[in-house]
């Protein structure tokens, strides 16, 4: 399965929506990594690597849903690691979001709305040094009971308008883009 994400990610890299110079260059870097199906799409693949993560909105598309994370210590969308068995990023981004937030949806139909952000990691995240992440945009009801994983201390919904205090560089700008694009 792991060419098969491969070519998933050359998929999505290839289609990826490039308006902005920010955009472009997102899809440019990207593209440097997933040349082929081949990719790095296991964190067994070296230092750099993909990740899927599922940017959560409420059918108002006014508020997200975040996970505050144990290891970077900051607020930011469900996702990690492709595992073996997923057959897409879609297919990740959803059991991410299963895993971290006990929000189970059924699959994505194409096309999906998504980003490319390319991001370097602290030394706290050990042997990876920088995710190349597909945030695949999902909407749902904020009413489902959420559960707070392993991995992260809290799951709470935020108003766009006001996210946390700590979270990644660039953030706020991704989660706006994305909700405009389902917007539009």
């Amino acid at each position: 399965m792991i060419t098969a994400l491969g070519a998933d990610v050359r998929r999505l890299v290839i289609g990826a929506a490039s308006s902005t110079d920010q955009e472009r260059d997102a899809v440019a870097d990207f593209a440097t990594f997933f040349r082929d199906d081949h990719g790095p799409v296991s964190r067994d693949d070296g230092p750099d690597h993909a990740t899927a993560s599922a940017l959560v909105f409420d059918p108002s598309l006014t508020r997200t849903l975040l996970v505050f994370h144990a290891k970077g210590r900051f607020w930011v969308q469900p996702g990690g690691h492709l595992e073996p068995e997923d057959a897409s990023i879609a297919e990740a981004a959803l059991r991410e979001l299963r895993e971290e937030t006990g929000v189970d949806l059924p699959a994505l139909l194409e096309p999906l709305v998504y980003d490319l952000d390319h991001h370097g990691l602290s030394s706290a995240f050990g042997r990876c040094t920088s995710h190349l992440d597909i945030g695949v945009a999902v909407v749902v009801d904020d009413d489902l009971a959420l559960v707070v994983s392993e991995e992260s201390e809290d799951v709470r919904w935020w108003p766009i308008d006001a996210l946390p205090e700590h979270v990644p560089d660039g953030f706020q700008g991704r989660v706006r883009r994305l909700r405009d694009r389902l917007v539009g």
